[in-house]
């Protein structure tokens, strides 16, 4: 008898839940919806060691589990007094950095790479040399209004001749 009335005790509040209105899971089920960009392994170019300290840039990784592109729009930090979205481009038979117009497209259900050598965030204006180890905020914007602030690492990088200083390429 006491199990019976334990269990009376513990279904009946539950029972009594589920006899509420139908609507309350249709409207929730109405209300899930697919996560915006998903950010991963993002990191910034220490400037310590650097020909140019006032600048550098942040790469990362951008998926799109959605139906619909969205675009990366525009990024801010409060370490840098410019930052803008950056692309390599093929201009007059040599390789060259130059802000990317439009932003930097996510397309649905798939990934994009923002990378040394390719698509990147731009720091300019630095207020103070970067570190390896160092952390800063990053702040991405995207097409659908969805913001991601980011504690973003600082890390070593040696190729910066090679990625953002180009030997122009012989006639």
């Amino acid at each position: 008898m006491k199990l019976l009335a334990a269990t009376v005790a513990v279904a009946l509040p539950v029972l009594l839940s589920a006899c509420g209105s139908a609507e309350k899971p249709v409207a929730q089920a109405n209300q899930i919806s697919t996560p915006g960009v998903l950010v991963a392994d993002a990191w910034v170019r220490a400037t310590v060691g650097a020909k140019d300290t006032t600048m550098t840039a942040a790469f990362l990784s951008l998926t799109n589990p959605g139906s619909t592109d969205l675009k990366l729009t525009s990024a801010t930090s409060p370490v840098a007094g410019l930052v803008e979205l950056h692309e390599m481009a093929m201009k007059d038979g040599k390789m060259v950095m130059q802000q990317k117009a439009g932003g930097v497209t996510v397309p649905a259900g798939s990934h994009t790479h923002l990378s040394p050598g390719g698509d990147h965030i731009m720091l300019m204006k630095l207020k103070s040399p970067l570190k390896p180890g160092d952390e800063l905020p990053l702040t991405l914007k995207f097409s659908d209004n969805t913001t991601h602030d980011l504690t973003v690492p600082v890390k070593a990088f040696a190729e910066e001749e090679e990625h953002y200083h180009p030997t122009p390429t012989p006639k």
